[in-house]
């Protein structure tokens, strides 16, 4: 069945791909496979050229890749050109720092030497997200690649001309046929791949149930993966927090990338307090908001990706509100052409409700007034999920024993949980496992040998 690549401004067919063959699919990953042998071999000082190349023609692309961003899949224009730069900033990050984060560490022992030897698996197959739909391939590609692996890309079908776009990129920085090949393909071909014996690991950026099945399919294989899944993360508010700041940066947690990002703020816990103020200066930021074409300079929110999705999370909304949810801001479909949803904040917010258990991947904030910290902390962790959070207090010390509290992969003080190179990222309980970037993510898909010598 045809691809299809639908702009979500206006619902108009942009283009229609034809999936990859089943031959076609085999034949890449032989090449990749063949490739391996070779490429393992290349020393890290070549592996960086290439990536600082890399980094290069991504930064001389930057406004076109951001075009197809904003065209594919509704990304506000200035967002995507922050995204193609990141990117061109983690190649950079492991050109620089691969060969350090994978010398050989010396260990003590009753041995006359013995050491920690890392070494690549082989071929390494991604399944990507439409969200961030540069960043999410290149923080899995730099590290892999750099490390000595090779990689196979299976893209969200709505970003295909994304994925097009990063494979062309990887050509032109001069990297050798079958190091990274984006494969066309539906989610149903996913399963056959993973149990061909050429695949060595696999790694997932999406839902809860996608993840499930790729693990499982891994498992059943005895095969590494590493999945990074959804996220409900909660912004807490303490009663001594800078508000106006604050506020600031709770619109841009939970604005960004109209909502769908995997790490956006999505529950406000706020001490009773304070939350009148929060409230009152949260729906102010949100009321302003400018809805509209995402290549417009002066728009501030713009589609989600798709209609089905703009769908999904009014249905979302409406289950929460027939359930006793308050909307105290938007709560509707735009009536603009295209997958345009309103700002939206939700409030008497009780178990049960999609607002409570669920993530919602959109521009819906989920607003809890709790009596002190100990309250926020039992909410916050009152969750599935587990991926970021972040405290907001003028006391740096208490935000950082209640960071230690949080159940989750990464906890911010003053600061959007956001992803760093430097900084590894990942979640825990249902927001997945094992962790990406920094000198952990490069670790993921290698063997990890101890050499002992006497």
């Amino acid at each position: 069945m045809p691809i299809q690549s639908v702009n979500p401004s206006n619902n108009q067919l942009i283009e229609v791909f034809e999936p990859h063959s089943d031959d076609y699919v085999q034949a890449a990953i032989e090449r990749a496979n063949l490739q391996f042998s070779s490429w393992k071999e290349e020393s890290f000082e070549h592996k960086a050229d290439l990536f600082n190349k890399l980094a290069t023609v991504l930064e001389e692309r930057k406004e076109s890749l951001a075009d197809i961003m904003t065209l594919e899949m509704g990304k506000l224009r200035v967002e995507g050109i922050a995204e193609v730069e990141k990117c061109a900033l983690v190649c950079r990050y492991y050109a620089d720092n691969a060969e350090k984060f994978l010398k050989d560490e010396l260990l003590k022992s009753d041995h006359s030497k013995a050491f920690i030897s890392y070494h690549p698996l082989g071929t390494i197959l991604a399944v990507m997200p439409w969200n961030f739909p540069l960043w999410q391939v290149f923080r899995f590609a730099a590290p892999t690649l750099m490390a000595g692996n090779v990689g196979l890309l299976k893209h969200a079908s709505n970003v295909q001309m994304c994925a097009q776009a990063i494979e062309d990129a990887f050509i032109e920085a001069g990297f050798p046929n079958g190091a990274f090949q984006n494969l066309r393909i539906g989610s149903s071909k996913v399963e056959a791949i993973i149990h061909d014996d050429s695949i060595k690991a696999v790694t997932l950026t999406g839902s809860e149930g996608a993840g499930s099945t790729v693990a499982s399919v891994a498992g059943s294989k005895i095969k590494k993966s590493v999945l990074e899944l959804g996220g409900s993360d909660p912004f807490i508010v303490l009663d001594n927090a800078d508000m106006d700041f604050t506020v600031r940066a709770a619109v841009k947690a939970r604005m960004r990338n109209c909502g769908q990002s995997c790490i956006a703020a999505k529950r406000f816990i706020v001490v009773e307090r304070v939350y009148d103020e929060f409230a009152d200066k949260f729906k102010s930021f949100l009321q302003a908001m400018r809805l509209g074409d995402p290549s417009d300079i002066l728009t501030s929110c713009g589609p989600m990706a798709s209609e089905a999705l703009a769908n999904e999370l009014l249905k979302q909304v409406e289950e929460s509100v027939a359930k006793g949810a308050k909307v105290l801001l938007g709560g509707k479909r735009s009536e603009r052409e295209g997958a345009y949803f309103e700002p939206t904040i939700l409030a008497n917010l009780k178990p049960g409700m999609p607002a409570y258990e669920d993530e919602l991947f959109g521009p819906v904030a989920s607003l809890f007034k709790v009596k002190n910290e100990e309250e926020a902390i039992a909410l916050a962790n009152a969750s599935k999920f587990g991926l970021g959070a972040s405290i907001w207090t003028k006391d740096l010390v208490r935000g950082e024993m209640i960071a230690r509290k949080i159940e989750s992969g990464a906890v911010f003080v003053n600061h959007m949980v956001s992803s760093d190179p430097r900084l590894p990222f990942g979640g825990i309980k249902t927001s997945g496992y094992g962790r990406e970037l920094s000198h952990l993510g490069i670790r993921e898909f290698m063997n990890t040998k101890t050499i002992a010598i006497n």
